[in-house]
């Protein structure tokens, strides 16, 4: 019995701590290589659809999920669309008078102008999810109204840099990602 104890013990040790150094290298070339950043004003949401002071919607510019907010005074912000630690949408959020938006489940409150913390996780539920998680804010964006639409200025190569890092996608009925064949 102790003998089994003491395997049990081990195996869930090692389960734990680093793996094994290896000296294989993969000689595949699955990763896409990276792209330098470009910065453009891309169309987000139409002005039609711009909130009422203190609401907020979400919008897409540039492959990219955004948060269009409009403070009490009119003002208009943008952010990225998905608030720590968990990724509710920010777009589902509470517009404050304070020049914050609220996330509506954990009641986390980010700055309009900076995207920074104001407050972390202080409802019941938050505290305990907000706590096993370092405060990080949202990022914001440049916006402008033209041509009818409201725009906001991102990198448009953020998510293929993005996505590099991983297989560019599922293999197709020969075996190859690209639809060839071998």
């Amino acid at each position: 019995m102790k003998a089994f104890i003491l395997a049990t013990l081990f195996a869930a040790v090692s389960a734990f701590t680093s793996s094994p150094k290896t000296s294989f290298v993969s000689k595949t070339a699955l990763n896409a290589k990276q792209v330098p950043s470009k910065l453009e004003y891309c169309p987000c949401i139409p002005l039609s659809d711009l909130p009422k002071p203190g609401k907020a919607t979400s919008g897409v510019a540039g492959g990219l999920a955004i948060c269009i907010a409009v403070d009490s005074k009119g003002s208009v912000y943008a952010l990225g669309d998905k608030c720590p630690p968990i990724n509710q949408p920010l777009s589902f959020g509470k517009v404050n008078a304070d020049g914050t938006i609220e996330d509506p489940l954990l009641g986390t409150k980010f700055s309009l102008k900076t995207g920074d913390v104001v407050s972390w996780c202080p409802s019941g539920i938050g505290k305990i999810l907000g706590g096993a998680f370092t405060p990080i804010g949202v990022p914001v964006y440049p916006v402008r109204q033209r041509g009818g639409n409201i725009e906001v200025q991102v990198d448009v190569n953020a998510k293929y840099n993005f996505e590099a890092n991983y297989w560019s996608g599922v293999l197709d009925a020969q075996g190859k990602d690209t639809g060839t064949y071998y």
